[in-house]
């Protein structure tokens, strides 16, 4: 939970930063709104038993049924929000992977109509920050276009009803070889050898924005209003990427088509180049870390009247990013403290226990984080190594000769050293101490 909570407030201040205010929505949808989205998916959805009410299914994800459904329910127009919450999917769970059937979502989406490109380049940069902020090592995003890649079928020759069955092969090439794809793509799909070729010439295709040029040069491509519009899009993205310091990290990767069931334009998709950043520790592979792109047409799905609202996010993979530092950790044996007392309050006598609980009492009340052994007559070597192994900073210690004289004995448990307080004087004396360390 440290780690969790450490990752998951770095990537919502960054969404905070950028202007994002929090949503939040239902654990179950409508199970008709759910099964009608997801397509092949849908049986990855855990459906809720009837119980002679609304047939409800456990969400999927955050951002193509709840955050679609609130902004055609409540007429919202104009929304940039950021959204953390579990979702829950049927899959077998692969924990190395950081795969499971209950996992948290980061997700962040501008939805609005804007000039193009603008929220777009946001998101990317976004990524871009969280990534680098997290420390994971070096990381690449790769950018496409649904419309590119819609072009470069048509002028291959591939007929549009085998659209999606081709995507979801060139899907796979950041796993399989070109080989093996082709030979899906031929074998499986019924596609024609020369046409699997032509498309291969295009999807091994990755570079930066001298690629986007590159493609506009193309004498077929170019003439594809679709490609043509994506190509355009994509040129004014990597003007604004570069504004934004940020188009080093940024590749265009022809192979990259993300499931591409509802996004309607640029796609993206961030990976680690390297999570093995320190020498002697195992490499860790866990795909993507984070992905999104802009989903056009899902909010008029929702609405009665088909109203479009126009929309582009990103979904952090904070599950992936939680097992990369764990293991890191692991790797290097980086102990962490699991709670943040501050100072603990003790003694090295009997018949104690009230005064103890006399003066934890002042310390909770002036907000310093404290605590202290739930027993009458602790022995003060317990006491000690409690704090040790708890990495509690400061200690307290309030004895005979201490009531005697009205003072406390505060204890720096890292140097062993102890000075003597007055008892009105402690806690601003461990608020001083604290706010220098």
């Amino acid at each position: 939970m440290v780690v969790r909570e450490k990752i998951l407030d770095m990537v919502v201040s960054c969404f905070k930063r950028h202007g994002a205010k929090g949503l939040d929505t239902p654990a179950f949808e409508l199970k008709e709104m759910l099964t009608e989205k997801y397509g092949e998916d849908s049986m990855l959805i855990y459906d809720l038993k009837d119980q002679g009410g609304e047939l409800l299914s456990l969400r999927y994800d955050l951002t193509e049924v709840p955050f679609a459904r609130y902004l055609a329910m409540n007429k919202v127009k104009k929304m940039k929000r950021y959204h953390v919450g579990k979702v829950w999917r049927r899959e077998s769970p692969t924990i190395v992977q950081g795969r499971y059937r209950e996992f948290c979502q980061c997700d962040f989406d501008i939805a609005g109509q804007f000039d193009p490109m603008i929220p777009d380049a946001e998101c990317l940069k976004i990524m871009c920050e969280i990534l680098s902020g997290l420390q994971l090592g070096d990381f690449l995003i790769k950018v496409n276009d649904r419309r590119i890649l819609d072009g470069i079928f048509a002028v291959c020759g591939i007929p549009e009803s085998k659209f999606h069955a081709i995507c979801s092969s060139i899907d796979k090439l950041d796993k399989m070889s070109w080989k093996d794809v082709r030979h899906e793509m031929v074998a499986k799909k019924g596609l024609a050898p020369e046409v699997a070729d032509r498309i291969g010439d295009y999807v091994q295709c990755h570079g930066g924005v001298s690629l986007v040029e590159q493609m506009f040069q193309d004498s077929e491509l170019s003439q594809n209003q679709h490609a043509l519009e994506g190509l355009r899009d994509l040129k004014l993205l990597f003007e604004y990427l570069t504004l934004f310091g940020v188009a080093e990290k940024i590749s265009f990767d022809l192979s990259l088509a993300r499931g591409l069931d509802y996004y309607t334009g640029v796609i993206y998709e961030a990976v680690l180049l390297q999570t093995s950043a320190r020498a002697g520790e195992e490499p860790l592979n866990v795909g993507s870390v984070a992905a999104g792109g802009r989903y056009d047409g899902l909010v008029g799905m929702f609405d009665p009247k088909g109203h479009k609202v126009p929309c582009v996010g990103l979904s952090i993979g904070v599950e992936r990013i939680f097992s990369i530092v764990e293991q890191r950790m692991k790797n290097v044996g980086e102990k962490i403290r699991t709670t943040e007392t501050e100072v603990f309050v003790a003694t090295p006598q009997k018949n104690f226990l009230q005064e103890r609980l006399k003066l934890i009492a002042e310390l909770w009340d002036a907000g310093i984080k404290a605590e202290l052994m739930y027993k009458n007559n602790p022995k003060l070597l317990t006491q000690l190594r409690y704090c040790e192994n708890m990495g509690i900073p400061l200690m307290v210690i309030i004895g005979e000769q201490e009531l005697k004289e009205g003072v406390i004995k505060l204890r720096s448990v890292a140097s062993r050293e102890e000075v003597a307080i007055k008892r009105e004087n402690l806690v601003a004396e461990i608020q001083k101490r604290l706010s220098e360390s």
